[in-house]
């Protein structure tokens, strides 16, 4: 059976970065009047060419969101587990060279975390995350933090690091719902710059880890791109194209995606090679909405408020609110720990106000169990 890491190599990063530059206005407004889009129009909607269609990209994809997920925006929360982490990922606060405080989390200080977000909110839909120390918090750890919050959430998500085909059939039995996991870059020549040591330089074993996902059977899994590592117009056609590959191949489950951009973070001052500007983040949004109108898109609490508000019903369906990056943050330490900076640090009922205002109604669960429900 063939995965994407042998798929991959079909294609040349150049080459794909050349045709994206070479779109013009007629290929933008050709993927605008059609009805399905190929991996061609993708390319055309997130190219420079694009620019100067926002307004027409932009009710396109309100048009698509509402026809699919109606007036409604998802609320999620992470809860960190542990900042330990073997990697030595240069843009990350967690980084294994970091003089900081390392913790992992017991069953009580989880609890007490718990505790502490539904004092914040009607949260149904909770994110595990952690870093990368297998030996430490491994799958056995997570199974035991799934099922110690399982009882609270209805929706039980994580972002941690790839396991093995049967630790993800393992976790999915105890409770677990959605995997998310960020590839960071798909630039396969650039990647080991990013990622010096640890399991986390693999490049194949982390792109290999979707399908194991979806052989495990998986009921969603989230796909993501870091915005600061390499072009990302580039680094978002290839995960529309690894998107298209795992729809194909595991049919039967859902896909959410995400490109963060980078924050500050503790340890080096590792700058950006790519700075995305707010319009050119619309213009993926946007142009994610259009190509795919079933996909879930996410946007964390890394993006500043006044554009967090503004997206609301452009093509985004999930908003984290209240966020910490740090384990215990809610209620045991005090952002002594956390992987990023957040951007958008307002208390969840005023990001529930802000989206109420706008007409839109908020779903405490997850998407797919509350779909039914609410359109």
């Amino acid at each position: 059976m063939t995965n994407f890491t042998t798929l991959i190599n079909e294609y040349d990063w150049d080459n794909i970065q050349s045709r994206i530059y070479a779109k013009t206005a007629d290929d933008v407004i050709l993927a605008l009047q059609k009805d399905r889009r190929n991996i061609e129009d993708f390319m055309a909607l997130v190219s420079p060419a694009a620019q100067a269609y926002l307004e027409p990209m932009a009710a396109l994809s309100r048009k698509y969101t509402q026809q699919r997920f109606g007036n409604t925006i998802q609320f999620y929360i992470p809860l960190y587990l542990t900042n330990s982490c073997i990697n030595h990922c240069v843009y990350c606060g967690f980084n294994h060279h970091n003089d900081i405080r390392r913790i992992i989390l017991s069953d009580e200080q989880i609890l007490r975390e718990v505790e502490a977000i539904k004092k914040i909110g009607d949260f149904q839909h909770i994110l595990l995350v952690t870093g990368e120390n297998p030996r430490e918090a491994g799958s056995d750890y997570i199974e035991n933090a799934i099922r110690l919050v399982k009882p609270y959430f209805s929706s039980i998500s994580i972002e941690v690091q790839p396991l093995k085909e049967a630790e993800y059939r393992q976790l999915t039995e105890a409770g677990l719902n959605a995997v998310y996991c960020y590839q960071e870059t798909y630039h396969k020549a650039r990647y080991k710059v990013y990622h010096p040591k640890g399991m986390k330089s693999k490049f194949d074993w982390r792109l290999d880890g979707f399908d194991r996902m979806g052989k495990a059977g998986v009921h969603k899994i989230g796909l993501g791109v870091l915005i600061g590592l390499e072009d990302w117009r580039t680094d978002v056609t290839f995960m529309a194209l690894h998107l298209r590959y795992l729809q194909k191949m595991y049919w039967q489950t859902k896909y959410s995606i995400s490109f963060p951009r980078m924050r500050p973070h503790e340890g080096e001052a590792f700058q950006a090679n790519i700075i995305m500007t707010d319009r050119e983040l619309a213009q993926l949004i946007f142009a994610f909405r259009i190509f795919d109108h079933d996909i879930e898109i996410a946007l964390s609490t890394r993006e500043n408020k006044a554009f967090r508000d503004h997206m609301t019903g452009l093509g985004i369906t999930s908003l984290s609110a209240g966020s910490k990056t740090d384990p215990g943050g809610y209620a045991i330490y005090r952002n002594e720990l956390e992987q990023f900076a957040v951007n958008d640090d307002r208390h969840p009922d005023e990001v529930l106000s802000s989206v109420k205002e706008q007409g839109y109604e908020v779903v405490w669960k997850d998407w797919d169990l509350s779909l039914q429900s609410t359109l």
